[in-house]
């Protein structure tokens, strides 16, 4: 079985419970391994980032999408190459979402807003970042 649809029907259950930014932010994490982005670019734009977190105070309050930390970062990231791939992810995904009701409609949101779609890839970047920082 595909790993990213065994990872959708792993999320899917959650996704009923989430909030809408968070179902965005946990689809996007399964998109997210399908844009490449510049290693250098992406630590320092994550390096901002967090600094814009910790002026805020707690770096482990809720993000939200359009906290100051994530539109920023997604500003930063914005190349027309790098939302063209995760276009393309996100369709993919879908095909694979068959079946799988939160899923397949939190793809749908995504797909239908592009804008939305680019500040959850942000929001699942630093979310990434800050549980690696917890490791």
């Amino acid at each position: 079985m595909d790993t990213d649809r065994q990872i959708l029907e792993h999320l899917d259950p959650h996704l009923g419970e989430a909030t809408p930014d968070e179902r965005s932010a946990m689809v996007a994490l399964v998109a997210l391994e399908r844009v490449s982005f510049d290693p250098a670019e992406l630590a320092a734009a994550i390096r901002r980032a967090l600094l814009v977190l910790a002026a805020g105070g707690d770096l482990r309050r809720e993000l939200s999408l359009d906290d100051r930390a994530v539109t920023g970062l997604a500003a930063d990231l914005d190349r027309s190459g790098l939302r063209a791939e995760l276009t393309t992810a996100l369709h993919d995904l879908k095909d694979k979402a068959n079946g799988l009701g939160g899923a397949s409609a939190a793809l749908d949101e995504l797909i239908a807003d592009p804008d939305r779609a680019w500040r959850a890839v942000a929001v699942a970047v630093l979310a990434d970042e800050l549980t690696d920082e917890d490791s």
